[in-house]
């Protein structure tokens, strides 16, 4: 699992790891993962709503 948080929302997405052989204790995030969150967080400062709710779970801060 993974957290997006911008502005007003937060999302938790699930991502693929992955381990390299040279150093199998340190999990990896692959270019194409990392440029899918990038999108998620440029969605999320947007407060897209609907496209938030087909990636993850979407939390909305509450101001008092």
């Amino acid at each position: 699992m993974r957290w997006v948080q911008r502005g007003r929302y937060a999302v938790e997405v699930e991502v693929e790891v992955v381990y390299p052989e040279d150093d199998p204790s340190q999990a990896c995030l692959e270019p194409a993962t990392l440029e899918w969150l990038d999108q998620i967080a440029q969605r999320t400062e947007a407060g897209d709503i609907d496209f938030l709710r087909g990636v993850g779970r979407v939390y909305q801060a509450i101001t008092p």
